[in-house]
């Protein structure tokens, strides 16, 4: 137990010497551990390494009752949406829920306003067929999600 308390006592010790890893920037210490500022830039990110974003909560619309051959049509031109939102920036996150819920799936926009979500929402073909509505939220989160769309380049080995 004693060399325990010694061991415990030289590493407290020795961490609260080093102080060579922190910055002193008006009267706060950050962690300089890998701060990146020109990948931040390229993020938009804040000094809490976040961002703003829109939320959206993609429920079911009012017209459901699409035959089968329409709805594939409707989500094969949804998902090719999705695709040109991504390649252009605008949209860093999609996906589906896999639970039988009203809420279908989640977008993130890469918008500063809630305006500017509505107006990429009206491209939408499932939204303009009223098979789907969105429901938006400003969102705050971390700016790292920016890089979400080429790490997933790299880990999908088919396309939607």
């Amino acid at each position: 137990m004693e060399k325990f308390l010694t061991l415990t006592l030289t590493i407290f010790i020795l961490f609260s010497c080093d102080q060579s890893h922190d910055q002193q920037v008006n009267d706060f210490t950050y962690q300089s551990s890998g701060y990146d500022s020109l990948l931040a830039a390229e993020t938009g990110a804040d000094a809490y390494g976040m961002r703003k974003y829109v939320m959206a909560l993609l429920k079911e619309g009012p017209n459901r009752n699409q035959d089968s051959t329409e709805a594939e049509n409707l989500q094969r031109a949804h998902l090719d949406n999705i695709t040109r939102m991504a390649e252009e920036g605008k949209l860093v996150m999609a996906g589906p829920f896999f639970d039988d819920w009203e809420v279908k799936g989640i977008y993130i926009f890469a918008v500063e306003t809630v305006e500017e979500a509505e107006e990429l929402t009206k491209t939408d073909p499932a939204i303009i067929a009223g098979r789907l509505i969105m429901e938006l939220h400003p969102w705050y989160g971390s700016a790292a999600l920016m890089k979400a769309g080429e790490m997933h380049e790299k880990l999908a080995k088919e396309s939607i």
